[in-house]
């Protein structure tokens, strides 16, 4: 119990200057406040042995920092991951002649088909990946699902998407 209480009374003196230290490397006050509360709860969940508060201090550091390189990394794999396999039908079309307006109206029309017989969460979260640029993260926290699930949502209804304009294309 008595480690319990230098935890926490290192993350309480210290939850400010924690997230001053991961704010600018993760771009945002409040992002870097989730990174606070998360390597806490590591350091809680942790089981670790802590013989003073100088040492609790300096993992609860360490942790804040991993914890914030791994989101900037993920971050990247993701907008990577966006920008290399965003599909032509996403990007802005222009037609240089009726025949390929005609084409590209049609093609419009069977995604716009495809994404109304999607469920409501698959829906949403390729609304939200392809046309408003969120990570598969705020996807996930704003369904209330995990990320994985968030990515398979995504990946199965693009699937979709490619599998039939590809299937009228032939």
């Amino acid at each position: 119990m008595q480690e319990d209480d230098i935890r926490w009374g290192v993350f309480i003196t210290h939850r400010g200057p924690l997230v001053d230290y991961a704010a600018p490397i993760v771009g945002s006050r409040d992002i870097a406040e989730d990174v606070v509360q998360d390597a806490f709860l590591r350091i809680s969940s942790a089981g670790v042995r802590a013989c003073n508060r100088e040492q609790v201090l300096a993992y609860l550091y360490r942790i804040v920092r991993n914890l914030s390189f791994d989101l900037i990394r993920r971050r990247q794999i993701e907008q990577k991951h966006v920008q290399a396999d965003a599909p032509y039908w996403v990007q802005p079309q222009t037609a240089a002649n009726p025949e390929e307006a005609a084409v590209l109206a049609d093609e419009m029309r069977i995604v716009a088909e495809i994404l109304a017989d999607l469920s409501l969460e698959v829906r949403i979260a390729v609304e939200m990946h392809r046309f408003g640029q969120f990570t598969l993260e705020d996807i996930a926290r704003h369904l209330g699902i995990s990320v994985p699930n968030a990515h398979r949502y995504v990946k199965m209804a693009m699937l979709k998407i490619a599998t039939r304009l590809e299937n009228t294309r032939s």
